[in-house]
C-alpha cells in the first residue's frame, strides 16, 4: 500500500460503505473489524496479501457487514442545542452570556464565544473533581496513598495505574451515572494493593464497591456511547 487510494477501500451501495486498509507485519490472515466507538470499519491485511485479495474477501462478507454496522450509532458533532448527558443526566448545551460554563435546570449553559471549548472545559474539570473525590474516599479505606491523578481521553480502557501509584481515568466517565464513575475509581485503587486481577485483587474491589458486577456490565453494554460525542472545536 503505496498510495493514499490503498489506504481505503469503498464498498459499493447503498449505501456506499469506507473500509479502513491497514497492513500488519504481525497478521498471519485478514481480519475485519467494525468499531463499537463510531462504526468505523477496518480491514486488516497480512504482509503479502494483495489489495486484489482484500477487495474479494470484502465482497464474500459484505452482508455481514452491513448486518454489522446497520443501526449503529455514529459520531454525534457536539453544538448548541445538542444534548449530551452530564453524569447521566441529559442536558442541552445552550449558549449564554456568561464566563464559565455552569448546570442550569435541564440546560448546560456555556459561554457564546466558544461553546463547545466552554462545554468540554466544564466536563474535564467536573471529572476532576469528581474523581478526586472519590479516590480519596477508597483510598482511605484501603489506607493507601494514590500518587497523581490525570485525565485523558483514551479508548482501550477506562483507567489505569501505574507501579507508583499514579492514577489515569478517561474524563468522558463524567458522562455517565455517578455509580460508574465510582466504580472504575474504586477499580484503579484497589490496583494499588494488589496489581493485578486476582481474586485478591477482586476481593478488594468488592470490599470499595460491592456492586461492582453491575457497573461492569454497564460499561460493557453502554460505555461506547460515551465515545460518540465528538467536540470538534474545542
Amino acid at each position: 500500500m503505496n498510495n493514499s487510494e490503498d489506504a481505503r477501500i469503498l464498498l459499493a451501495g447503498p449505501p456506499v460503505m469506507e473500509v479502513q486498509v491497514r497492513r500488519s507485519q504481525r497478521a498471519r490472515r485478514l481480519a475485519l473489524k467494525v468499531s463499537r466507538l463510531d462504526g468505523t470499519v477496518t480491514l486488516t491485511l497480512p504482509p503479502r496479501a494483495s489489495m486484489r485479495m482484500a477487495r474479494a474477501f470484502l465482497a464474500d462478507r459484505a452482508t455481514w457487514l452491513r448486518d454489522a454496522v446497520q443501526g449503529m450509532q455514529g459520531p454525534m458533532t457536539v453544538r448548541p442545542g445538542t444534548q449530551i448527558p452530564v453524569r447521566g443526566r441529559s442536558l442541552t448545551l445552550t449558549p449564554a452570556p456568561l464566563r464559565a460554563a455552569r448546570v442550569d435546570a435541564d440546560a448546560l449553559l456555556v459561554p457564546q464565544a466558544r461553546p463547545i471549548a466552554g462545554a468540554l472545559a466544564f466536563l474535564k474539570a467536573l471529572a476532576r473533581e469528581q474523581f478526586a473525590e472519590r479516590v480519596a474516599i477508597h483510598a482511605d479505606v484501603l489506607g493507601r496513598s494514590p500518587g497523581k491523578l490525570t485525565l485523558r481521553d483514551t479508548r482501550s480502557r477506562w483507567g489505569s495505574c501505574t507501579q507508583a501509584g499514579d492514577l489515569m481515568f478517561s474524563w468522558r466517565l463524567i458522562m455517565a451515572p455517578p455509580q460508574i464513575l465510582d466504580y472504575v475509581a474504586a477499580h484503579e485503587v484497589a490496583h494499588l494493593a494488589q496489581m493485578n486481577h486476582s481474586a485478591a485483587f477482586w476481593a478488594e474491589v468488592d470490599r470499595l464497591y460491592p456492586d461492582h458486577k453491575a457497573a461492569r456490565r454497564w460499561l460493557k453494554a453502554e460505555g461506547a456511547s460515551l465515545h460518540h460525542f465528538r467536540f470538534s472545536d474545542a
